[in-house]
């Protein structure tokens, strides 16, 4: 049989986790967003290299923040699961 565990240190570790993704990482990716759809704007700022962002740099970069945020959320969901699966099997230490 597999062994099952559970300790409070993986417990808190598992909530810190959640708690960076919860807060102000997914919020930090929200600000970079806001200020990237600004910069975005021709009105705001343009030039040769202000183009080149609009057109590649920023919805590549925009993408991968996009995806990290999802990312990050399932593995908030994951840790959530799999912390209540070892609790509910009586591996809480």
């Amino acid at each position: 049989m597999s062994r099952v565990l559970s300790t409070e240190q993986a417990k808190t570790a598992i909530g810190q986790v959640q708690s960076i993704i919860n807060g102000g990482f997914t919020e930090q990716i929200a600000a970079l967003d806001a200020q990237g759809k600004i910069l975005s704007d021709p009105n705001t700022w343009d030039g040769p290299l202000a183009s080149q962002f609009r057109g590649s740099v920023w919805p590549e970069t925009k993408a991968a923040l996009d995806k990290a945020r999802e990312e990050l959320e399932q593995l908030r969901t994951q840790l959530q699961q799999i912390s209540e699966n070892i609790f509910s099997a009586g591996g809480g230490a």
